[in-house]
């Protein structure tokens, strides 16, 4: 007889101890009693969806009613408590979750690196010497350590996908507005997407299927013959470690013997010109209007690192920014003519290891480097509106990288679907 979400529960619990670093909040009282309804609901043979009685986070971004939002920042510990659940949340709780609690992520989701001076940085669950990814680090160490079973995240440059690839599970960039952002603390809402992390694509699907409140089936015997796969050089390879690149190409190898058609595509002129599109980069100009306020009344509650980047997108002018979404929306419409005929693309989730945390904390250059490499290939995903998933790939001395599978957007319930057909390539297997 399987145990009951209960006693899941409360082992879960005894693991986490107070929660921290993965955790910013647990939410015990809460928790318990939709354990216990879950199991009131088993034993009358009911279910109200595919993750009913499944133990689930979220990323301390959405709102939770009677919780303080704290977005990973000190900044923000004195906010009042959220009035109401944030939509995402809410649909949660109608699925039969059960909400265990709200995960620890980079400050303000502005770093793929994961690290946090306020709650503590939570180390890989593969080398807790190293960094988690993020922004969604929490949350990604969470379900690879089996204390979540599903865990909601945020990207906007990568945030599921980068720390999916480094903890060994699954991460997933939906198309944008897929799930509704009202009750998430954004930081550029053009580019944000709330998106799942699981151990694996299913899991992935069962929980986007509830957030985005419609179904994303995967299908049983998906055929390879008719499907065509674009594979990412140029720009996606540079500066990659070696155990990163032979175990992409690895993959790719194993992706073929599938009988899935591939085909070299190179994305490096339009990424260029995606860069150029204003005078600094989007995500600057757009944080730097989140936090206008918050900034000129808490400013030195920011952590520096995090203060010194939304202050890059403070001088650029509202003419600039319309300019650069229109330039955007039609270098999207370029990428979109690109991929005609391709099911989607492959490249390298990130390009490197997972760095140690120490270096990270200790030195400025070093953190700066590892996190223009870390975010470069996920965030191509967002600036071009795609929907992306980050499949587990191993890179040997128990360290994890992704396999990051693309699509147009809109094509979500395919890209899943195809997700699963090549996961056990991406694993090696």
């Amino acid at each position: 007889m399987s145990r009951s979400v209960r006693d899941k529960l409360e082992a879960n619990l005894a693991r986490i101890g107070d929660g921290a670093p993965v955790f910013t909040k647990l939410l015990l009282d809460t928790a318990r009693a939709e354990a216990d309804a879950a199991d009131r609901r088993r034993g009358a043979g009911l279910e109200l969806s595919p993750i009913d009685g499944t133990i689930v986070s979220v990323k301390d971004l959405l709102d939770v009613k009677g919780v303080t939002t704290w977005a990973g920042s000190s900044a923000l510990k004195g906010a009042a408590p959220a009035v109401q659940d944030a939509p995402s949340v809410a649909r949660l709780r109608r699925a039969g979750a059960v909400i265990i609690g709200k995960t620890n992520m980079s400050e303000f989701a502005f770093s793929g690196i994961g690290l946090n001076a306020t709650f503590g940085t939570p180390g890989s669950a593969l080398d807790k010497t190293r960094i988690p990814g993020g922004s969604s680090s929490g949350a990604a160490v969470s379900v690879a350590e089996g204390t979540s079973e599903l865990t909601v995240g945020t990207d906007t440059g990568g945030s599921c996908r980068i720390p999916a690839a480094f903890n060994g599970i699954t991460g997933m960039k939906p198309t944008h507005n897929t799930v509704p952002a009202e009750g998430c603390f954004p930081l550029a809402p053009s580019l944000d997407s709330i998106g799942p992390l699981a151990k694996d694509v299913a899991g992935c699907a069962r929980l986007l299927s509830v957030l985005a409140d419609r179904p994303f089936l995967l299908e049983d015997g998906m055929s390879a013959g008719r499907i065509r796969l674009g594979v990412a050089r140029g720009g996606f390879l540079a500066e990659a470690d070696p155990s990163v690149a032979r175990a992409y190409e690895a993959a790719i190898e194993r992706v073929t013997r599938l009988g899935i058609a591939v085909e070299p595509v190179d994305f490096d002129g339009l990424y260029k010109e995606m860069f150029a599109i204003g005078p600094v980069p989007l995500v600057t100009v757009e944080a730097s209007a989140v936090h206008r306020d918050l900034m000129a009344s808490n400013g030195d509650a920011y952590d520096r690192r995090v203060a010194a980047r939304i202050a890059i997108g403070v001088p650029c002018k509202a003419s600039d920014y319309i300019i650069a979404m229109e330039r955007r929306r039609a270098l999207i419409a370029r990428l979109a003519a690109q991929l005609d005929g391709l099911d989607g693309f492959l490249a390298p989730t990130v390009p490197i290891e997972a760095p140690m945390i120490a270096a990270m904390e200790a030195h400025d250059e070093a953190f700066h480097t590892a996190n223009r490499l870390i975010l470069r290939n996920p965030a191509f995903g967002n600036l071009f509106d795609l929907c992306s998933i980050s499949l587990p790939m191993s890179l040997g001395d128990k360290l994890s990288g992704g396999l990051m599978l693309s699509a147009v957007a809109g094509r979500d319930r395919q890209l899943l679907n195809l997700a699963k057909l090549i996961e056990p390539a991406a694993a090696g297997h």
